[in-house]
């Protein structure tokens, strides 16, 4: 997992601002939603969830940003006061919502944050407790019976969803990994993968050749 960056020790207050991803933010799940409730919560941990639907719920009210008071987010979550100290528990979530591509870090001063996560990865889901792999598999559109039957509309959804792997800088293996994982075909994961990588101006040879 890439390091983040860590609040700087005289940090009190956060420029917030969406996070602008027009794939994920199609895609995606609201933190509020039934689907990061069920599946993201292991993987995040109850103060990082807490802490993006905190913020989601403030970006409604306020679309472009708002200055975010550190100590008052803190209190309201139940993290402690203190926010000097790199250990304490509000200084680590922002920190691990960061690691999790869920928010980022700008200069130290402006807090970027998604308001849609993407769906689980292929290694996050291989991870739910086994009741849950199964119901993930079902929630995310890859039922037991087969994909849906319209070609067009599949080929489309791979590509999304590739791209939006891409976008989260996953390299070509792990990406079509994650769309076998949701049961495309062999052929269409390979081509949304290809499609993907052009897409944002890498050729597939040098994708594989950089992971």
């Amino acid at each position: 997992m890439p390091r983040a960056l860590a609040l700087p020790p005289d940090c009190h207050q956060l420029l917030v601002r969406p996070w602008i991803d027009p794939v994920i933010d199609q895609l995606g799940h609201d933190p509020r939603s039934p689907y990061v409730e069920r599946f993201w919560l292991s993987v995040l941990g109850p103060s990082v969830t807490w802490f993006l639907r905190y913020v989601v719920e403030r970006l409604d009210t306020s679309p472009d940003g708002f200055d975010l008071d550190l100590a008052t987010c803190a209190v309201s979550l139940g993290l402690g006061s203190s926010i000097q100290s790199r250990a304490a528990a509000f200084p680590r979530t922002v920190v691990r919502s960061c690691q999790f591509h869920a928010a980022r870090l700008l200069n130290g001063a402006t807090l970027e944050v998604r308001r849609k996560l993407p769906p689980l990865n292929a290694a996050q889901a291989g991870r739910l407790p086994e009741p849950l792999r199964g119901e993930h598999a079902r929630w995310v559109g890859a039922p037991d019976d087969g994909p849906p039957a319209d070609p067009a509309a599949l080929v489309d959804q791979a590509r999304r969803l590739a791209l939006s792997l891409v976008e989260l800088g996953e390299g070509p293996a792990r990406v079509e990994e994650q769309l076998g994982h949701w049961r495309f075909p062999a052929v269409m994961a390979r081509e949304a993968t290809v499609w993907a990588f052009e897409r944002r101006g890498t050729s597939i040879l040098a994708a594989v050749e950089a992971s």
